[in-house]
């Protein structure tokens, strides 16, 4: 069956997010058309404005309202160490832990050769210009993800940063809290053995 055209868009417009199949766009929309004109004009609005009225922070690439972003702004953060991440929401992740007191850098990216990401690609260029800046930096976290691509940039970060005499350090990997031994990976568990900790 062949939709009017305004639903038709409204499912291809849902298809373009991440996750998003053609089955639970078509529920989306339709879930959008039953909903009170009201709360569908707040929900554009919302859109709109996440677009329009965040930037990314001229010193870390977090998104913010203001530049810079209340993180890089809070004197009461840890000025010697700054947290690598990949993404905005990987920043978001640890710090709703409430454990890490330091700062951030957002790479908006990971190296990737067979996508044609290189260093001039993500934003690196700009965590080396804040470290020459900021001699106060003394320890340079990298938190990208545990896949080829996330290694590749912790490994290139390292052998970046560590000539200048900033002590790089990676964030643990191994298992999971809650999983079980015989349902781990072979490369979760050689990384758990490598990263064991004293007790």
């Amino acid at each position: 069956m062949q939709y009017p055209e305004p639903i038709a868009r409204l499912i291809d417009s849902y298809t373009k997010l991440p996750g998003i199949g053609i089955k639970t766009a078509t529920r989306l929309a339709f879930h959008t058309i039953d909903m009170q004109e009201e709360d569908v004009t707040g929900f554009a609005q919302s859109l709109i404005s996440a677009k329009r009225d965040l930037t990314f922070c001229s010193i870390c690439g977090n998104l913010t309202e203001s530049d810079p972003c209340v993180i890089c702004s809070d004197p009461s953060r840890d000025q010697t160490t700054v947290l690598v991440v990949e993404e905005v929401k990987d920043l978001m992740a640890i710090e709703n832990t409430n454990e890490f007191r330091g700062l951030y850098h957002v790479l908006h990216g990971v190296l990737s050769p067979l996508a044609g990401k290189g260093p001039d690609d993500i934003n690196i260029e700009s965590l080396v210009v804040r470290l020459q800046k900021h001699e106060e930096i003394q320890e340079v976290i990298v938190g990208t993800n545990a896949n080829a691509e996330g290694e590749a940039t912790a490994m290139y970060l390292s052998r970046l940063l560590k000539p200048a005499g900033i002590n790089v350090s990676r964030l643990a990997t191994g298992l999971a809290v809650g999983s079980d031994i015989d349902y781990a990976d072979e490369i979760t568990l050689i990384k758990s053995v490598e990263g064991r900790t004293k007790m």
